[in-house]
């Protein structure tokens, strides 16, 4: 039975084989991706600066951080079906711009309220990025290469926060957290300005297999967003295997500072390599799915499993530990799998629905990773930590992991009946 699904269910017809051109349309996207986090995670390396100049407690750093999340849950489902309608290559541009002026504002700001609005501006403009990003960069690709690239190009937001943490602390330490800022929002805008003058909307319609029709996401195709159990349960364990992964890169700068005796660029160094270790832990994750899903579509649920398992018992046994060196090896392997998910649940989204609405797609996924799991997880964690500490706080991390990878047991139980209908269209549309 599962060799009626070695291909995973084609969702369009797409390019046969992988292009420079394609190859350069992924290189700005993932561009813009990294500049995309490294706005939104510099605030983390200067959390200890921020909280000294203004007073400010752990909740309201929380709400500084998630509030990009939040920004981010609300407007992509609309913002990414907008996209899908009038042009995903000039969306992202007039994103990437706007993330980039929020982030110029933030560097001026005189005090809370005006970084707070500032940080939500950068919600707005980033609203929509991954999910519209990914669903260009998918379609100008071959399908036996969906889970390797959604999590290959998701992990650019793992090394924008790379960036944004071990630059942002290095410049803020030399030159103020105001010119940390100014650096990252320039670095946006070049970025923005360079995208649509390779990405060109209608070259990539073409070798995606699209016409005007099929872009149309008002002619009924948008009821398989929500068509399906799996495709439900897929969003659901997804955003619930994130809480982690947006807590820990938000708070573990602060936590080295705290917990480490570290000063704000050493510890942002220190959490920069742990944050690099869970964009590499993504793009491994997400190509072991491949490879070993290839003929066994079911494996990806499977390894989902695995995944969240994996982080819930490493930061379980790491935070049991005192500071020091097993402590950090712990945490090195809870970071290497806890967006390992990331690949796995695209896979499942894009494999589920039309490749004509996978803009809308992606964005419901985002919007359930953001709603779920990265903006509660930073906040949540800040609230916590206020009264438990922030040791205490990190303690319960393994308790959404631990929910997430029940979610995917049940997720197995439907894929493949699920996947049938989607591949048996695919076939039809091959033929």
């Amino acid at each position: 039975m599962a060799g009626h699904f070695a291909a995973d269910a084609p969702s369009g017809t797409g390019p046969l084989r992988v292009t420079a051109y394609a190859w350069a349309v992924f290189a700005l996207s993932f561009g813009l991706l990294i500049s995309d986090y490294m706005a939104r995670q510099v605030l983390g390396a200067v959390f200890p600066l921020l909280k000294a100049e203004w007073g400010l407690t752990d909740g309201q750093l929380g709400l500084l951080s998630g509030v990009v999340a939040v920004m981010v849950g609300v407007l992509t489902f609309p913002l990414s079906l907008a996209a899908d309608r009038f042009g995903r290559v000039r969306s992202l541009t007039a994103m990437a711009v706007l993330w980039s002026l929020a982030t110029l504002l933030c560097a001026v700001a005189r005090g809370y309220d005006t970084m707070l609005l500032g940080r939500a501006l950068v919600g707005v403009g980033e609203a929509a990025y991954g999910s519209v990003g990914i669903a260009v960069v998918i379609s100008v690709f071959p399908q036996r290469l969906r889970a390797t690239l959604s999590a290959a190009f998701m992990a650019g937001g793992l090394f924008g926060q790379v960036l944004g943490v071990a630059l942002g602390a290095q410049v803020a330490a030399a030159h103020g957290w105001r010119t940390a800022f100014t650096a990252i929002g320039l670095f946006g805008l070049v970025l923005g300005f360079v995208y649509p003058l390779v990405a060109r909307e209608s070259r990539i319609r073409e070798i995606a297999g699209l016409d005007s029709a099929a872009q149309d996401p008002a002619r009924g195709k948008l009821r398989a967003l929500f068509a399906s159990r799996s495709i439900l349960l897929a969003y659901a364990g997804s955003g619930l295997q994130l809480f982690a992964a947006g807590a820990l890169p938000a708070w573990l700068p602060s936590y080295l500072n705290r917990y480490y005796a570290l000063p704000v660029d050493k510890a942002g160094r220190m959490a920069a390599v742990l944050l690099l270790v869970c964009g590499v832990g993504m793009i491994g994750c997400g190509m072991i799915s491949d490879r070993l899903a290839r003929h066994l579509p079911e494996r990806k649920i499977t390894l989902a499993m695995g995944y969240s398992l994996g982080t819930a018992a490493n930061l379980a046994l790491a935070f049991q530990l005192p500071p020091g060196p097993g402590q950090l090896l712990l945490l090195g392997m809870a970071m290497f799998l806890v967006a390992g998910t990331t690949g796995p649940a695209g896979a499942m989204v894009a494999n589920l629905t039309p490749l004509a609405v996978h803009g809308s797609a992606f964005a419901t996924l985002t919007l359930a990773n953001n709603l779920l799991g990265l903006a509660p997880g930073p906040i949540l964690t800040g609230r916590l930590a206020d009264g438990l500490g922030l040791l205490g706080a990190f303690r319960l991390l393994p308790l959404p992991c631990l929910t997430a990878a029940l979610v995917f047991a049940v997720l197995r139980r439907t894929y493949l009946a699920d996947l049938a209908p989607r591949s048996v269209g695919g076939a039809m549309a091959t033929t």
